[in-house]
């Protein structure tokens, strides 16, 4: 009984439908077709996107280097497949805009040929920072959603004196089951993948998480992590958003991650599952990452599955490998559907953030039939973040975003709780999608006000120096040339 009162109460979130059962109880299809064509985005991370090195009519290997990562905060896109570089030029992004972003365009030889990759040896016998490098090198970016190079999180592990590495294995959005595929299929790669990335991070304690809905991924990860007593393979509850990093290290760890401050800053850090497999891949065998393994699921889809696929391979394809319906699909999600994008087309490509494409019947989205508000503070009840959205809402709908600032709206993580509870049907989390983007345009655009005031102020500062050095100037030559005529005068009046 005491042990109920052991772990810190869940905060806020939902039991959503789960839809998993289908692709979870299969296992991952290896059978993908390779495309003709793969669509490269130079931008698949968070920080500045990457620099192409190759050139059009340029024949590259599967894993050889095609855009170098620019600055700290950045990684580098290798060829998913064995080819010829067609394009480099603006396609439509994976993004509910389909706004154009620079992409390789690969046309696949069938090949499938490898890069000669090194010998590695015992990796455990690399420096640290020797890991935290290949992991760089390799284009290794959080999978589970968020895309932040996981080489610098490596490296804020040793500056930070990071104590416990956690390893998400929640999976907590709804249809989405590729964690758990991997989890089940690929359990020792991964315990092998986390004592690397605890060698990358001189730290010595890792805690894999996963929710209570997954006793076979359990079961599997904890066999494979029984020989190292270092990491250590715990149950959660399952409860959306438990694989929210705030929410899944105060469970685990029983700490508190302050506003405005990052998990590392509390000597605890986060990676994926996938993450974890990525790295023992990279670290291991040199592979850098071309392909992930992708939830394709919904009601229009006539075969769900797991697959893993060439990053790159555009949804089009991918919906006719697992027989979607395109007639019936109603709506295309890139990632779950409580926080995934809806996107406009399949003419978009995969990527590294592309943990499941959700072909969704009219019958599995919620009504969009907007009632008025009854106050009954559910949305309150369930934000994971401690927020209240019924009022950041109501100012937003006066377009005052100061107001929705003040009470919280950057601490929003759009998990989407608001909206799947609200018994009105109110898009609360499009609201705040909505203001987030409009107060980010006003800082930048008040940045940029400030920054050309600061640059006018500096011009007349310029300019005035440079007056003041003409006057100075101007008045030593006068006194120059005064000086030069007294002078001759007195030689006249001398001789």
């Amino acid at each position: 009984m005491l042990s109920l009162f052991s772990k810190p109460r869940i905060r806020g979130g939902v039991h959503a439908e789960e839809h998993k059962a289908i692709t979870a109880s299969q296992t991952i299809a290896y059978d993908f077709p390779l495309p003709e064509k793969l669509y490269i985005p130079l931008q698949q991370h968070v920080g500045k996107p990457a620099e192409p090195l190759i050139r059009v009519g340029d024949a590259v290997l599967k894993g050889q280097l095609l855009a170098y990562s620019q600055g700290l905060i950045s990684a580098p896109v290798h060829a998913p497949s064995s080819g010829v570089i067609l394009d480099v030029n603006d396609y439509p992004a994976p993004h509910p805009s389909a706004l154009p972003i620079r992409m390789i365009v690969l046309a696949t030889d069938g090949k499938d040929e490898w890069v000669k990759t090194p010998d590695i040896g015992d990796p455990f016998q690399l420096s640290p920072e020797d890991i935290s490098l290949r992991v760089g090198a390799a284009g290794i970016v959080g999978l589970g959603g968020a895309t932040f190079p996981t080489a610098v999180k490596l490296n804020m592990g040793r500056e930070n004196r990071i104590d416990t590495l956690i390893i998400n294995g929640a999976e907590c959005e709804p249809y989405l089951s590729c964690d758990d595929r991997q989890m089940q299929e690929r359990s020792a790669q991964i315990i092998d993948g986390v004592r690397l990335m605890l060698h990358g991070m001189e730290t010595h304690h890792a805690v894999v998480a996963i929710e209570d809905n997954k006793p076979h991924a359990f079961y599997a990860m904890q066999a494979a992590a029984q020989a190292f007593p270092e990491i250590k393979v715990v149950q959660i509850p399952t409860r959306y958003p438990m694989g929210w990093d705030r929410q899944l290290i105060r469970y685990v760890t029983g700490r508190e991650v302050p506003v405005g401050c990052r998990s590392s800053e509390i000597g605890v850090t986060i990676h994926n599952v996938g993450t974890a497999y990525a790295t023992h891949q990279a670290i291991r065998y040199g592979q850098p990452l071309v392909s992930r393994v992708v939830t394709v699921s919904g009601g229009a889809v006539g075969r769900p599955m797991n697959v893993e696929v060439p990053l790159g391979t555009l949804i089009s394809e991918l919906f006719a490998f697992c027989e979607v319906d395109l007639a019936q699909t109603a709506r295309i999600v890139m990632g779950g559907p409580m926080m995934g994008d809806s996107l406009p087309h399949t003419g978009l490509p995969t990527v590294k953030a592309t943990s499941g494409i959700l072909a969704l019947t009219q019958h599995e989205l919620k009504s969009t039939d907007e009632q008025p508000c009854i106050r009954c503070a559910s949305c309150v009840s369930v934000c994971p973040a401690g927020l209240r959205p019924l009022d950041m809402a109501n100012n937003i709908k006066v377009n005052q975003l100061d107001a929705a600032v003040d009470i919280g709206l950057k601490d929003c993580i759009s998990c989407g709780c608001c909206s799947y509870i609200c018994p009105s049907n109110t898009p609360l989390v499009q609201y705040f999608k909505y203001a987030s983007g409009e107060v980010a345009a006003r800082q930048q655009a008040q940045h940029k006000s400030e920054q050309t005031k600061r640059l006018m102020e500096a011009r007349q500062a310029r300019l005035e120096r440079i007056a003041q050095q003409q006057r100075e100037e101007e008045e030593a030559r006068i006194a120059a040339k005064r000086e030069r005529e007294r002078l001759k005068a007195e030689q006249e009046a001398a001789a």
